[in-house]
């Protein structure tokens, strides 16, 4: 059989400043992280976003998440986690983007759109 990798690597933005909760030997960090990309249908071009729910654990003695403030650009490499609870509206279930890595991308410019076009003819 096949083994199947859970993993993925994604850069956005941090949608606000982490909630840091400390355990006796651990902490965690929760945030959402603000991921989009630009679509075109037909002559229309629009930029869609979403926000995603990610989390990092860290031994405290190691724990540094000085880096997950709002606004801050990253990039966060780490698994898929299902998590299932019941209440009294029913099951519930959703994936959180567990980061075993994170760390601060640093932005590029953007090519006007002249040279865009350029550059894909060239590469053509």
């Amino acid at each position: 059989m096949k083994k199947i990798e859970n993993s993925f690597a994604v850069t956005g933005f941090i949608g606000k400043d982490a909630e840091i909760r400390q355990f006796t030997s651990a902490s965690v960090a929760k945030f959402s992280l603000a991921v989009g990309r630009t679509e075109t249908v037909g002559k229309e071009t629009k930029r869609v976003s979403a926000f995603m729910a990610v989390e990092v654990w860290r031994k405290n003695d190691s724990a540094s998440f000085e880096l997950l403030k709002k606004g801050q650009m990253i990039t966060v490499r780490g698994y898929f986690k299902p998590e299932e609870w019941s209440d009294d509206k029913g099951k519930h279930n959703r994936m959180v983007m567990v980061a075993t890595e994170f760390f601060a991308t640093p932005e590029k410019d953007e090519a006007p759109a002249e040279q865009k076009s350029t550059s894909k003819k060239a590469k053509k």
